[in-house]
């Protein structure tokens, strides 16, 4: 019986995301300072973020994970809101 009930709320789940795909706020990530001598986690962050070099913007989902992500290197970098 829990399975089933775990069913149901993956497809209720998966709607949800199909439906409010398009309503998502949008992050601006700006690198303003080098990942020289940083340590590896930083540089793998910034990496994965899809920056590299100082003055690389990219635009993100705002997200739990992009959020942590950006809170690891917020002396690296710069967020701003977009509006759509």
């Amino acid at each position: 019986m829990q399975r089933v009930w775990q069913i149901k709320e993956e497809k209720l789940f998966r709607k949800f995301l199909l439906l409010n795909r398009g309503i998502m706020a949008k992050l601006k990530i700006i690198q303003t300072k080098s990942v020289i001598d940083r340590p590896e986690t930083q540089k793998r962050i910034i990496e994965a973020l899809g920056l590299g070099k100082p003055n690389w913007e990219k635009i993100h989902n705002d997200t739990p994970q992009i959020r942590g992500m950006i809170n690891k290197v917020t002396h690296l970098v710069r967020v701003e809101e977009v509006k759509e």
